[in-house]
């Protein structure tokens, strides 16, 4: 049976998250329904990740299978035809092995927070970024960031309701950068707790603004209490920008 690796580009804005849910669109089903306009068939996507509602993807990677073989090409053309005028669309598409999942053989999810940091509002970028108007200290976010960097309890800077069977993961990367207006707070581990990201976000974010010393986000960390976390971020900063594997 032919399993296709896709490579999706998203703008979660109207979708209530990736996943199907009752309450509103998700990306899985639009993308469900544009397989059966395409082949007729009935499937079962599977991400690399369940992004939240309002939450955008520049890469997600999903997978699901075919009865009849189609051409990578043509699966990667006509799914984005049958999407349209959903804001998703197929960047690539790959013919793998029935080994391959989505989610169970990826390696490493990387994403980006985006603080847009200006005195006026914003008007293209809106529900894109979140729109901070006081003056952030980058370096000072930068700084707070690394304390995150490594193996941890991470209790602070995890949703109440997630669903992870431990709260101990590995944050291989953090970084924050600014060019011009915009901040890009980047994360990679091989995999995170829900509002992880965007509870770093806000965590950072409170110490760019000198509400929050440097210290304050290492004190929160060790804590190991949910309640001792910064604001948590808005969702339409966050995006999920790759998947990786060693082998597909």
């Amino acid at each position: 049976m032919p399993r296709y690796k896709l490579t999706l580009e998203y703008d979660g804005s109207p979708f209530v998250g990736w996943q199907i849910q009752e309450n509103g669109p998700s990306v899985q089903a639009a993308l469900e329904a544009a397989v059966f306009a395409l082949s007729g068939e009935r499937v079962a996507a599977h991400a690399a990740g369940r992004t939240d509602a309002g939450v955008h993807a520049l890469g997600m990677v999903a997978h699901f299978n075919l009865c009849k073989e189609f051409p990578p090409d043509k699966v990667r053309d006509g799914l984005s035809h049958y999407l349209a005028p959903a804001p998703i669309v197929v960047l690539r598409v790959e013919r793998v092995s029935e080994e391959f999942h989505a989610r169970f053989s990826c390696v490493g999810r990387s994403y980006e927070y985006r603080v847009i940091n200006r005195r006026s509002r914003l008007t293209i970028d809106a529900g894109r970024a979140w729109h901070v108007s006081q003056p952030l200290d980058v370096n000072a976010m930068h700084a707070a960031a690394q304390i995150l960097v490594g193996k941890h309890d991470f209790t602070t800077f995890r949703a109440a309701a997630c669903q992870a069977a431990s709260p101990v993961k590995t944050l291989d990367e953090i970084s924050v950068r600014r060019s011009g207006d915009t901040i890009f707070v980047r994360c990679a581990a091989r995999s995170f707790l829900h509002h992880q990201v965007r509870s770093f976000a806000g965590a950072v974010t409170q110490v760019g603004r000198g509400k929050w010393r440097v210290e304050d986000v290492r004190a929160a960390l060790e804590a190991k209490d949910r309640s001792r976390c910064a604001p948590v971020a808005p969702a339409e900063g966050l995006y999920f920008l790759r998947a990786d594997y060693q082998t597909a």
